[in-house]
């Protein structure tokens, strides 16, 4: 059996595991004050029995070894960064913070301010505010799918009731034909080397890393047979929040980046846990964005492009990732490289991040008492220079939206304000033309 397969065992030195480019690129750019976490937010109707469920979540990180881990240590001159496989966790994973009318809030700070450490197994929590169960992941080691999986597990040792995905892993299809040359631009608007839209900044009000605004919205209506998804329909709406913000800002029209993570695991007991997406970036013009833009061409648009980076074969932060971390040199020299890099190419960065879960595969249905889960909330970092991230999922025929920002960017108004454009724009891409 492989490391992933087996954990260590008590009394033998541990397995270890090397980073992967997302878990090194990551840890080469961990900032003290700036979290790097996953907040996952799952409500359900009925509240846990504690025993029982700190037992069922113990049992889940036994059945999935590969989310019991720490990081090794290991002197600067190493080549490579390592994860130390541990046969049982080395803190209390699941707690249960004193009841209150602003428990969730204290709750939800901590997740968006606070990274359980790499240096404990396994590297997230779990707190348990009433009928929530509030996960904080620190994104160097997991994201959220994997993460999910290991709650599904969870959810039928606890409640005895079967948790198997209902949806299958998205499969990769071939790439669409290449359009006309005289329509080229719909595939893959060319920017050159022109400076990346940021968001713009507003009135920050808050001495916190981050902010966040949850809400619980319609899934957004299409025509039966319109040729793009609610995917392609969150990302029209994502860049014409950001242009129409940007615009009520006196920013200027520039090309736009969204960043969308793609991830092809599969979702049964044996998906691989870690960092598992791969990364792409979707383009939009400033024509493209603007306001009098014909809204139902552009979804038709975005479906194409979305469609071709989806099917494209691509590791996960591209060729230049995968050469950055390259275990030639020293990883303390490639770390420096790394944020230098990181620091000097700002303005090329991306706009900012959707991340549309999508339907949540798992009931996660905790079974009598503890019942079926209601509404899942993710959110993403949203460290500088994007500043913002929009990350969505869909339970129970609802879609659960949440915008994070950087405390150094945007404020509580402007978080709403985000939110009042992007429920006005997902509104508008359902409309018949």
């Amino acid at each position: 059996m492989t490391a992933l397969q087996h954990p260590a065992r008590p009394g033998s030195r541990p397995h270890r595991v090397p980073f992967t480019v997302v878990d090194e690129v990551t840890r080469h750019c961990l900032h003290p004050r700036v979290p790097e976490t996953v907040h996952i937010e799952v409500h359900l109707p009925g509240r846990p029995d504690p025993a029982r469920l700190r037992a069922a979540f113990t049992e889940a990180l036994r059945r999935h070894p590969r989310i019991l881990m720490r990081e090794a240590p290991g002197a600067w001159y190493r080549r490579r960064y390592e994860w130390e496989l541990t046969p049982h966790p080395d803190t209390e994973v699941v707690t249960f913070p004193p009841a209150g009318p602003d428990a969730l809030t204290r709750a939800r700070a901590r997740s968006l301010s606070l990274a359980p450490p790499l240096s404990l197994s396994p590297p997230v929590r779990m707190e348990v505010v009433d009928r929530v169960l509030l996960l904080t992941v620190n994104h160097t080691a997991l994201d959220g799918p994997a993460c999910l999986r290991v709650l599904a597990t969870a959810a039928e040792l606890y409640g005895g009731r079967d948790n198997s995905p209902a949806t299958p892993a998205p499969k990769r299809g071939p790439a669409p034909a290449s359009p006309a040359a005289g329509n080229h631009a719909a595939a893959a608007p060319r920017t050159g080397f022109a400076p990346v839209a940021r968001v713009a900044r507003g009135t920050p009000t808050s001495a916190a890393p981050n902010g966040m605004l949850t809400a619980d919205l319609p899934l957004p209506t299409r025509p039966r047979d319109a040729p793009y998804t609610v995917n392609d329909q969150l990302m029209v709406a994502t860049a014409r929040m950001i242009a129409t913000w940007n615009r009520e800002h006196g920013g200027p029209p520039r090309p736009m980046r969204i960043t969308m993570p793609v991830d092809d695991r599969s979702r049964d007991a044996d998906m691989p846990i870690g960092n598992g997406t791969r990364l792409v970036e979707v383009p939009f013009s400033p024509a493209e964005l603007a306001p009098d833009a014909d809204v139902p061409d552009l979804l038709r648009r975005t479906a194409l492009r979305t469609r071709t980076l989806k099917a494209l074969p691509r590791p996960q932060l591209g060729r230049g990732a995968a050469l950055l971390t390259a275990p030639v040199l020293p990883v303390a020299v490639r770390a420096a490289f790394t944020r230098a890099l990181r620091r000097t190419a700002a303005p090329w960065t991306s706009t900012t991040l959707l991340s549309n879960i999508g339907r949540v595969p798992y009931p996660l249905d905790f079974g009598e008492g503890a019942g079926r889960a209601t509404a899942v909330w993710f959110s993403a970092p949203a460290r500088m220079p994007r500043g913002l991230t929009v990350t969505t999922a869909s339970t129970a025929g609802r879609l659960h939206l949440a915008l994070r920002w950087s405390g150094v960017l945007l404020g509580d108004a402007d978080g709403e304000r985000l939110l009042d454009l992007f429920t006005q724009y997902l509104d508008a891409s359902g409309e018949t033309p």
